[in-house]
């Protein structure tokens, strides 16, 4: 029939027009600022940076890998390697970035970044409030500005945090006891070593 997709968007605008008056659900607009819709779990605008415990230096779980700077289409992505290591989440001792700056003025949030990251160091923020008088240093967003705690990450994308959170700490496990068996092989073989070699002083002695 000629015309029926208009009659049934007018229908439905005319539903919602006059449903408004009596039930909330079908309030389609918000005073904003005043008011706001919560933001949907998959919702995503620029990246940032997850860091574990309160430490943002310490616990960063970026490694300077430059994977996303070089992965990045827009090339908004500036990073500079530490000279220096430290322990990263299972004890490794990994690089960091000295300097990590992305510009979201030409940001485009593909979230490649996201997911040619090997570590889990960076995610997609829900902020959307970034408007400034500067377009120009105030968009060019530092280290500092980008790190932000994994708690904020599971505040805002729970599910996923959840699941990259139980698969790091498997991870760490996994590593932990790793390095425990190693440290007993070792043992068990400079033991070994010891009772085939005995020192000279113990074999003239006998």
């Amino acid at each position: 029939m000629l015309g029926e997709g208009i009659i049934k968007g007018m229908t439905e605008t005319a539903r919602n027009f006059v449903g408004s008056y009596v039930s909330k659900e079908r309030l389609t607009t918000v005073q904003y600022p005043e008011e706001r819709l919560p933001q949907k779990e998959a919702a995503r605008n620029f990246p940032f940076l997850v860091f574990d415990g309160n430490d943002p230096h310490a616990g960063l779980r970026c490694v300077a890998c430059q994977i996303c700077e070089k992965e990045c289409p827009p090339k908004c992505i500036y990073i500079v390697k530490s000279k220096d290591k430290k322990p990263d989440y299972i004890g490794k001792p990994q690089l960091y970035p000295a300097v990590f700056d992305i510009d979201v003025s030409v940001c485009m949030s593909c979230q490649i970044c996201v997911e040619v990251c090997p570590f889990e160091a960076i995610k997609m923020d829900t902020e959307f409030e970034l408007s400034t008088t500067d377009r120009f240093d105030a968009l060019l967003l530092k280290k500092d500005e980008l790190a932000k705690s994994n708690k904020y990450y599971l505040s805002i994308h729970p599910t996923e945090a959840a699941e990259v959170d139980a698969r790091l700490a498997a991870e760490k496990a996994k590593a932990e006891l790793k390095a425990k068996a190693d440290a007993e092989a070792k043992a068990k073989a400079a033991a070994a070593a010891a009772k085939a070699n005995p020192p000279a002083a113990a074999v003239a002695a006998t």
